[in-house]
Order: C-alpha cells, then structure tokens, then sequence
C-alpha cells in the first residue's frame, strides 16, 4: 500500500488502480497527492494479479471479479478509518462500486467508469449501478470510449450518483491539444469536485 496526506485525517480514501497500470502510474500519484493536499488520507493498494507483474515481470490480466472484489474487502479491512470513501480508476472504481454499500462507505469515487467496453456500447456495465445507495461521484471525460454523455444520460442510475464531466477528456482525462485545455486542468478540476464531494458527505 501506498499513502498520502495526514493519518489522523477525518476522512480516509482507499483508491485502487485500473487494468492497465499499478498503484503507482503517473494518474494515480496525481490523484493521490493531489486528494492529500486538501486533507485527506489517501491510501493505494493493488490487486494480486498487479502484485505478480512486478513479481515475474510477466503481464498477466485481472484476476476474476470474485478475487477482486476480495482484495477490495481485505483493504477495506486493513485501512479502517472513521469516514472511509472508496473507489479508483476504471476497474478499480467500478469494483468499488460492487461493494460500496456491503462494507458501509460513506462514499464513493470513480474516475472513468467504464459503463461499456470500447465499441461495444451495448455491453453495459450497469445493471447494480440503479440500486446504488452510497453516495457517489463519477468523473468522466467528454470524449470517453467506456461512455460518453449521450450514452450515459440513457442509463437508469440511482439518484445517489452525481457525474461530473471533464471537457474534452479521454479515458485518462486528457484533452486534444486542440481544445485549448491540458490534463493539468482536468485533473485539477477533478480533484476539486471530489474534494466538493466527499466534503459534503453526511
């Protein structure tokens, strides 16, 4: 595990990786560092299939959403804390969001759900997303192939989830040069609507 920001922080935020890259990927130190600059405890961890690249060197997929949704749990377990949010990148996230209101957290956060896979908009992902109760913050880029706004105001979500768009952002936030923004600004405005957020929580 990885952590940032104070440890006698009120609010303590467990935030896991997506497929693709670890703990420790540029996206998830700037999140992490930029969550613990407003006050937070930020804590990272990785799944065990993450945990086997750095062992072997072999790149190996996820593991199975069961052994996922474990390693969740044990964090969960492990991290304690009096307010705890979770949620991650991606996967990570969307995990999170499998089990946000079984291990009682007072929010969660998904940076880039990936509602569909890419091209395959009719494979959705959201079917335990209606029911939600655990307040929740989706950040998603405008120009997301895991789910654009058109697509995403077609889905049936609980009332408990708020989405917050990032102009012009891919599945990692970034804009086209194009568009006059930077990823610094996306992430900047990511970071402060989760600040937002989780400030808000009850």
């Amino acid at each position: 595990m990885l952590h940032d920001g104070p440890a006698d922080a009120d609010t303590t935020i467990i935030l896991a990786h997506g497929a693709g890259a670890g703990m420790d990927s540029p996206a998830m130190e700037a999140f992490a560092r930029g969550l613990a600059g407003e006050g937070f405890r930020v804590v990272r961890f990785e799944f065990p299939y993450m945990q086997r690249r750095r062992d072997t060197g072999k790149r190996g997929g996820p593991d199975r959403p069961p052994v996922l949704m474990q390693s969740w749990r044990h964090a969960v377990t492990t991290v304690g804390g009096k307010r705890l949010v979770i949620g991650g990148k991606s996967m990570g996230g969307r995990i999170a969001s499998m089990l946000a209101d079984d291990v009682g957290a007072h929010g969660l956060i998904c940076l880039g759900y990936p509602f569909h896979p890419p091209g395959k908009p009719e494979k959705v992902r959201t079917a335990h997303l209606a029911g939600l109760q655990t307040p929740t913050l989706i950040v998603q880029g405008t120009r997301d192939p895991f789910g654009k706004p058109e697509e995403v105001d077609r889905y049936e979500l609980s009332p408990a989830i708020k989405v917050v768009w990032l102009e012009d952002g891919d599945h990692s936030f970034k804009p086209r040069k194009a568009s006059g923004r930077t990823l610094e600004q996306n992430v900047t405005e990511a970071i402060t609507a989760i600040a937002e957020f989780v400030g808000s929580l009850a």
